[in-house]
């Protein structure tokens, strides 16, 4: 293929990844990041314009799920549930892409592989726990400590692949008992503001030396942003039990795709 059929079809990848991610949730990173290792782009081309993307993705999806009252953001004393929850999870998550964004790639070298493996199994496991508790949905409790453990996790997932924040924080609000639709709206806020310090942390680190390619984020950037301002609208519209099954149902088939696309490259 030439550039111009290149950047087509990674614009039309971003935008159907960004689209599952703005409407469920989950996908961006989990399921772009590992076609483009496929088409032989390194981790450092791919981790930095992701979180750049997921950044614009994440507070524009917000801010329309605020609008289509998928979920209600209310910063002004007293704040709102969905507004503590988000700081919950931002702040912890900001914490974890730090830290991974810095071992990762300046300090310490992980594995590549192990990583990979490990995201895609705790996906499966989640989208597998998710279908077979369906019918609990109504009997949990809030459980912030439950949550914030979750939002740790996920934030570092995200720093060092670029992906495996969503399906993390999405399932993890549904088990501490978070409503499905405020889960998905909520995620995608708490996912621009901590994919916004993943991006200052590669700054911080590009500072030092370390080479970043951002030859990919036109053609990522341009995808998200279209699908960010038509996904919450599609949360709206369907009714709260088709998500309850969509969810984890995406979870489960992401992290088994995932997994199969380590194990073929």
């Amino acid at each position: 293929m030439d550039n111009m059929e290149i950047i087509f079809s990674l614009i039309i990848l971003a935008f159907l990844f960004d689209f599952m991610n703005c409407a469920a949730g989950m996908g961006l990173g989990t399921s772009l990041a590992p076609i483009l290792f496929l088409l032989g782009y390194t981790p450092l081309q791919v981790v930095p314009v992701l979180l750049i993307a997921a950044t614009v993705s994440g507070w524009v999806s917000g801010f329309f799920h605020h609008e289509f009252e998928n979920v209600n953001f209310s910063f002004r004393p007293p704040l709102s549930k969905a507004a503590k929850v988000t700081l919950l999870i931002a702040g912890v998550g900001c914490i974890g892409i730090f830290f991974s964004v810095m071992l990762a790639y300046f300090l310490i070298k992980f594995p590549e592989v192990l990583i990979k493996t490990y995201v895609a199994v705790l996906v499966l496991f989640m989208g597998f726990i998710g279908l077979m508790s369906l019918k609990d949905i109504g009997d949990r409790k809030y459980r912030p400590k439950m949550l914030a453990g979750f939002a740790g996790l996920a934030g570092f997932n995200k720093g060092i692949g670029g992906g495996g924040y969503g399906p993390v924080v999405v399932m993890g609000e549904i088990f501490s008992g978070i409503y499905e639709k405020s889960a998905v709206g909520i995620v995608s806020l708490a996912e621009g503001i901590v994919s916004t310090v993943g991006v200052l942390t590669f700054f911080i680190i590009m500072a030092e030396g370390v080479a970043v390619d951002l030859w990919l984020l036109p053609s990522i950037f341009t995808g998200t942003f279209i699908s960010s301002l038509i996904a919450p609208y599609m949360v709206r519209v369907f009714p709260n039990k088709v998500w309850r099954i969509i969810i984890p149902a995406y979870a489960f088939s992401i992290g088994a795709v995932f997994l199969m696309k380590i194990f073929l490259l």
